[in-house]
């Protein structure tokens, strides 16, 4: 059975993304070293790209100024960024005792051996690869802990299927790539689940966080609850589209690609597919459409 009856896709309403009328560094202009409050400093590492966004986000976490520290996404394996680490170290009067990961990829993770051996740190990550020799494998619910503070891992699977947020004592929610500062995350087939990314983030909403530091792009601090219903409204969206397609014609990915992402610059058409590709496997599982991962989608 039909499950839409949505034929003009034009007529569609993308919801409005509430961060366009906060006041965010633009792209490009992040600074490289910000100090959240006595507890979080984000360090940007000098790796951006049209899939990093700005660079990749490093957090430096202490319960004050003055003794251990942990370390979240260390990032690129890079000389600079070191530097302004141990500099943030240094002025912190911190020494790092723990690195935490979010996820596999590898902009979040290559400086992990490197580091790990400088500083003789315990790693917690969610896989074994990740972790090494005597790290740790971390999952939701574990937590990392310094003396009198601490962070709780959250499972958000979706954007990977290894992925996980961390949320500190004090509220905040530390987001990887499951929620960015600009945009929104690639959930890309077959690593990435749809069903479970929107479950993901309905799960960080209920926690009801004040604060997201994401992997990625700007922290979200002036309304994180406007920032999570704007990603669910905004798959909603892109499930409408692909539907209101496929009222059409049945149609392959690459050309629900061509169609709903006419207006984005085509370097970024191989993620957008990989997208598309993890909505159809939502919507084949709700028999809604037909598609068997190779070929032309349809309506059921």
């Amino acid at each position: 059975m039909r499950t839409t009856n949505v034929r003009d896709m034009t007529s569609l309403q993308p919801p409005v993304d509430p961060r366009l009328s906060w006041d965010i560094p633009a792209f490009g202009e992040m600074s490289p070293v910000v100090d959240f409050d006595e507890v979080v400093t984000r360090v940007l590492a000098p790796n951006p790209s049209p899939m990093t966004l700005d660079g990749t986000n490093t957090y430096v976490v202490a319960a004050g100024d003055g003794g251990a520290a942990i370390v979240v996404d260390p990032g690129p394996d890079d000389d600079d960024h070191l530097a302004v680490i141990e500099d943030v170290l240094e002025r912190r009067e911190l020494h790092v005792e723990h690195l935490v990961v979010t996820h596999h990829h590898v902009d979040h993770t290559e400086a992990v051996p490197a580091w790990k051996a400088l500083w003789e740190a315990q790693v917690h990550a969610p896989t074994a690869d990740v972790a090494g020799p005597k790290g740790r494998v971390i999952g939701d619910g574990d937590r990392v802990e310094l003396d009198g503070f601490g962070i709780t891992a959250v499972g958000t699977p979706g954007h990977t299927a290894d992925h996980l947020a961390f949320r500190l004592d004090h509220g905040p929610v530390l987001t990887g790539d499951h929620v960015l500062g600009r945009g929104t995350s690639v959930v890309a087939h077959p690593d990435g689940d749809l069903a479970a990314y929107l479950t993901s983030l309905r799960r960080v909403l209920d926690l009801g966080p004040d604060a997201l530091y994401p992997g990625h792009g700007p922290a979200l601090t002036e309304d994180a609850t406007a920032v999570l219903e704007y990603y669910l409204a905004h798959r909603a969206f892109r499930e409408q589209q692909i539907l209101a397609l496929l009222e059409e014609s049945p149609r392959t990915p690459r050309a629900l690609v061509e169609r709903i992402y006419a207006d984005v610059d085509r370097q970024l058409w191989g993620p957008a597919e990989a997208s598309t590709r993890a909505a159809l496997v939502k919507l084949a599982g709700e028999d809604r459409v037909a598609w068997d991962g190779d070929g032309e989608a349809r309506l059921t």
